[in-house]
Order: C-alpha cells, then sequence, then structure tokens
C-alpha cells in the first residue's frame, strides 16, 4: 500500500521557519514527480509545489514562491519543504503526494504561524 507521513509541523511566529518532511513507502518513490499541497481552515486545497522524479525544475504557487524550497532524498524515499518567511496566511494543514494525484495524499501536518 502507498503510504505518505507528513511531520514536522508546529506553532511558529510569523517570519519564523519550518522544515517539512514526508515518508515515502509502498512504491517506487524514486520513479515519480511529487507535491506539496496544503488546506487552510475551511478552505479548499491549494498546490503549493511540485518536483520532478528527477529533483529539476521546481515549480512552486505564487504565495510561496521566493520563500518556499522543495527538495527530495530518493535514497531515503524522503520529500521535504523548507519553509521560510512564514506568514499568518500559511496557516494550514500540509500534505505529500504523488504530482496532480490528490487522492494520494497522506496524513497531513499541521502548520500555525501566529504571535
Amino acid at each position: 500500500d502507498v503510504q505518505l507521513q507528513a511531520s514536522g509541523g508546529g506553532l511558529v511566529q510569523p517570519g519564523g521557519s519550518l522544515r517539512l518532511s514526508c515518508a515515502a513507502s509502498g512504491f517506487s518513490f524514486r520513479s515519480y514527480a511529487m507535491m506539496w499541497v496544503r488546506q487552510a481552515p475551511g478552505k479548499e486545497f491549494e498546490w503549493v509545489s511540485t518536483i520532478s522524479s528527477g529533483t529539476s525544475s521546481p515549480g512552486y504557487a505564487d504565495s510561496v514562491k521566493g520563500r518556499f524550497t522543495i527538495s527530495r532524498d530518493n535514497a531515503k524515499n524522503t520529500l521535504y519543504l523548507q519553509m521560510n518567511s512564514l506568514k499568518p496566511e500559511d496557516t494550514a494543514v500540509y500534505y505529500c503526494g504523488k504530482a496532480n494525484d490528490l487522492r494520494s495524499r497522506g496524513q497531513g501536518t499541521l502548520v500555525t504561524v501566529s504571535s
């Protein structure tokens, strides 16, 4: 079974940083482009970032461009999201999944940006 477990969320002050991790198992992680999406309270899912299977050409939503960095370690079957200069509007549950496949998302991790 495909399993994706995000971790690393928490409470952070505006301007702070967090690094999210996503442990993948049950499929050939290195063969898939992967993404991060988020869902703020009461809102629809929002795409955040995508990275190809070979780590080239990452894409970012305009709302996070220049502040967030996606990366992956195929040897560890792990996806990362480095989040800097966090804003209150970044508050959401963050999920990882196979690119363009929202149904593949696993358990998310809550990020709260508040003073």
